[in-house]
């Protein structure tokens, strides 16, 4: 396969880095996956690295070069980081550790997605979002239902309170998936915690790859987003792929395996 793939976070303005973001390939197969750890929550980077490792150590595992079913996979494997988070020790008066989390997986030219709570995966094209994951939260739900608009859930007090997350509460988990995709010449797969996306529009996401390297545009597009929270800035953390003929190469005989370290 032929991508180019760049990966950062951080930490912005809070005392802990609790986002996790990691990439995994093979000839034939990529696998993209990023975790929020909640900060009201216990350990959330606890948390995020189990969602983080259990989908490297599954993708690793896998004894075929491709997926027979990928979006069953990236299903399963999010419910078995989550049983993993479920299992930890915890405080009963605080809960379980949570994390969002959101996953990709490349092969045979499509993509699959799947994600619980608010990091985001977009699709990239010609310089606009062609589709993006939908927010599981009240503020997403309010949009949903016409009672605010795009700007008022964008700068609302109560975006990041969200409802649906692996770990934190038992029945507040689920899987969404995203309907499989192809992927084209010059595409751009993101996945971003909200302390990436949160700072601006879609328009404004897709105008910060369209001429810079890929790795000077997540670079930049992070800094930003630090600065525009102005002192009050989240974990940022961002993952992003080119996808096309005139990227790299990243022939291999074995699965080769990325995970950030985050201070």
């Amino acid at each position: 396969m032929k991508f180019s793939v760049h990966q950062a976070s951080l930490i912005g303005d809070r005392k802990y880095n609790q986002d996790r973001v990691a990439y995994a390939y093979r000839n034939d197969a990529l696998l993209l996956v990023l975790a929020d750890g909640m900060g009201g929550h216990l350990h959330g980077e606890l948390a995020a690295t189990l969602a983080i490792e259990a989908f490297v150590e599954l993708f690793a595992q896998h004894p075929e070069p491709t997926f027979a079913d990928p979006q069953v996979f990236l299903t399963d494997a999010m419910r078995h980081a989550h049983h993993r988070i479920m299992q930890l020790p915890h405080d009963k008066d605080v809960g379980f550790p949570g994390t969002t989390c959101v996953v990709a997986l490349v092969q045979d030219g499509k993509f699959y997605a799947a994600h619980a709570g608010d990091s985001r995966l977009y699709l990239l094209r010609e310089n606009a979002v062609l589709t993006r994951t939908r927010d599981h939260s009240m503020v997403q739900q309010w949009f949903d239902w016409g009672v605010i608009s795009e700007e008022e859930a964008r700068i609302h007090p109560r975006r990041n309170q969200i409802t649906n997350c692996l770990g934190g509460i038992e029945d507040m988990f689920y899987v969404e998936s995203a309907t499989p995709m192809d992927l084209m010449q010059g595409d751009i797969l993101l996945l971003g915690s909200d302390g990436l996306w949160g700072p601006f529009t879609d328009d404004e996401l897709a105008e910060s790859f369209k001429l810079l390297p890929l790795a000077n545009s997540l670079d930049n597009l992070m800094v930003r987003a630090f600065e525009r929270e102005s002192g009050h800035s989240d974990n940022i953390t961002g993952l992003a792929v080119a996808w096309g003929d005139d990227q790299h190469d990243h022939a291999t005989d074995d699965t080769v395996s990325h995970e950030l370290e985050v201070d």
